[in-house]
């Protein structure tokens, strides 16, 4: 058994393409619009900058949702897990982009009641991490996350947060 056929095996991945169908897919050239459904099932959403970079070359596009995939996929833990996980560190950090991840942590079952918990535990992470922006500042940011989640279930347009301004105390 090789050494792919084995990590297979270990991790419990079954939908995972092998060297083969890889180059396969590699040779099909794909379209913006083929590129950007491609995310949306790999990844739950195109992140923002794959629509822009994806009108230009969708290359780079197709092979960040294949890496995304193999990290977010259901393992020892779910999808949604590690989606709130990525969504509570992007608080914790003040991170206007990492907050995002609510909408794929949505899309793989995640409750308000989940995504709110999550934004809290980031929200105190931001009280606690050396250098961290504070508890006040995540607090928008758990907010947001709130409020994204409302608004993409609804279907209404919602806008990320500005990059926060403060100086850990440097003037």
């Amino acid at each position: 058994m090789g050494i792919f056929e084995q990590l297979k095996t270990i991790f419990g991945l079954t939908d995972v393409q092998g060297p083969k169908e890889e180059k396969k897919m590699a040779e099909k050239k794909m379209t913006v619009e083929e590129v950007n459904e491609y995310m949306k099932k790999q990844c739950g959403f195109v992140p923002r900058m794959f629509q822009i970079i994806n009108t230009v070359t969708p290359e780079p596009g197709r092979t960040f949702a294949d890496f995304y995939a193999s990290i977010f996929g259901d393992g020892a833990l779910s999808r949604k897990i590690k989606e709130l996980m990525f969504m509570s560190g992007g608080v914790g950090y003040c991170s206007p982009r990492c907050i995002i991840h609510v909408i794929p942590a949505i899309n793989a079952g995640a409750t308000d009641g989940e995504i709110f918990e999550a934004a809290a535990v980031g929200m105190i992470l931001a009280g606690f991490v050396p250098g961290g922006p504070g508890i006040p500042y995540a607090f928008e940011y758990a907010l947001k996350c709130i409020d994204i989640a409302g608004k993409y279930r609804k279907g209404e347009k919602w806008e990320y947060l500005p990059q926060p301004k403060f100086d850990h105390g440097v003037f």
